[in-house]
């Protein structure tokens, strides 16, 4: 499940001993050589454990690759509107958006003690394949990838980076039940001027639907949905996969040709 030579890169890279890692998830030596090897896989709490000590994301280490190397700029200049033709099928990303859009499930759900960094993911990607299953258009955009636990949105760790230099928000570790958690805690209330009334109404539909589920319960229902089936692992989703989604998954009420 997890690639080897990723976790020797992550090593080498910080210059970390084997000794402290294997020190550090509770194992010989010996054993996490194997592990580097590809001989051993790691259990999960040996996994979430490797993460937080490399500061990176499960997703991340089961994908084999980090996400802070995609790059993420915000436009402060107005946006102009056009009327679009036809989908296109690589979403327009607004970023500014992101931010209000995250400050704002925080603020809805972001106390709830089963939503961390993992159910933030899965929210934010049905908040934004949903919309576009039922109107067609962009509500933030972002790019997501399929990785082992579900949708994982590239843009998230270097949008939380800028905020949190900016004093808009701040990362916590916690825990839920046996497992770290981390958290995000908002320090300034959203700017909804940059959202219409109906995108608001549907994130308020999608958190009042999905926000109680645990990570896990929101991942085995991402991976039921089409786009997710469809995509290779650690490629980008498609958006326009949503027209093929089961019953099960689509939330847009077709009309019978």
């Amino acid at each position: 499940m997890i690639k080897h030579k990723f976790l020797l890169e992550l090593r080498n890279n910080q210059a970390i001993s084997q000794a402290f890692v294997a020190k550090k998830i509770g194992v010989s030596r010996a054993s996490y050589i194997e592990i580097e090897k590809g001989a051993k896989e790691l259990t999960v709490s040996e996994a979430i454990k490797i993460a937080e000590i490399f500061n990176i994301s499960l997703e991340e280490l089961i994908a084999g690759k980090t996400f802070s190397d995609v790059k993420v700029t915000i436009d402060d200049k107005p946006e102009k509107k056009e009327k679009m033709e036809m989908r296109i099928d690589v979403p327009q990303k607004n970023l500014k958006k992101f931010k209000e859009v995250l400050l704002y499930i925080l603020e809805k759900v972001g106390s709830k003690s089963n939503v961390g960094m993992t159910v933030l993911y899965k929210l934010l990607y049905f908040i934004d394949f949903d919309y576009y299953e039922k109107f067609e258009e962009q509500l933030v955009g972002a790019t997501y990838i399929k990785n082992h636990f579900g949708p994982t949105p590239v843009e998230f760790k270097k949008i939380v980076e800028l905020m949190e230099s900016k004093g808009e928000l701040e990362t916590v570790k916690s825990k839920y039940f046996q497992h770290e958690q981390t958290k995000y805690l908002p320090h300034r209330e959203a700017n909804l001027s940059v959202l219409s009334a109906q995108e608001i109404k549907h994130i308020d539909e999608v958190l009042a639907r999905l926000s109680d589920k645990n990570a896990k319960e929101l991942s085995d229902h991402s991976h039921r949905d089409i786009p997710w089936i469809g995509t290779k692992d650690g490629e980008a989703i498609s958006y326009e996969a949503v027209f093929y989604r089961t019953p099960e998954t689509s939330v847009r009420v077709y009309d019978e040709d």
